[in-house]
């Protein structure tokens, strides 16, 4: 098995096109499982096979727990790809963070604009031995590149269809 590689620092050069170039794409399916219900009981699956979990409501909101649920998947993707970013724009910036870490707390819970459910995330990164200053403009500079930042903030655009 070969050693995992930081991606190519290349990836930072701007792109210049008109349309969105996908540089990866991925699909998961969930099935309902036991109760038909995806997060009570469900089972995620990617289309490589690479992911296969299964899906419990956490016992915080009536569930059995025992699995993982879509809120903990979203902080991992999210303080994965933040991290990411991060890397890339410390080591563009001649900065080396090998101790640095990001937690993503994402919360479910009831939006007080529509009665409903809203998602909120809160990112802690952790960059020991930089300075305050250097700090603070990486992580800004970070906020700005991460994809998940951006659909955090700004939306993602998304279709919804049928197929029966």
């Amino acid at each position: 098995m070969r050693k995992p590689q930081p991606p190519s620092l290349t990836l930072l050069d701007k792109y210049r096109g008109r349309d969105f170039l996908p540089l990866y794409t991925t699909s998961v399916t969930v099935r309902g499982g036991e109760a038909a219900h995806g997060r009570a009981s469900g089972i995620a699956i990617s289309d490589d096979g690479e992911l296969l979990v299964e899906l419990r409501l956490p016992v915080e909101m009536g569930g059995t727990g025992g699995g993982t649920n879509p809120e903990q998947l979203f902080a991992a993707g999210y303080a994965a790809c933040f991290h990411g970013a991060l890397s890339m724009l410390a080591a563009r910036a001649g900065l080396s963070i090998p101790d640095a870490s990001v937690t993503a707390t994402v919360s479910f819970g009831r939006d007080p604009v529509d009665g409903l459910f809203a998602v909120i995330a809160n990112i802690n990164i952790h960059l020991p031995g930089v300075a305050r200053a250097v700090a603070e403009e990486l992580a800004r500079n970070t906020e700005r590149l991460c994809p998940y930042s951006k659909m955090a903030q700004n939306g993602i655009e998304s279709v919804v269809m049928l197929t029966q």
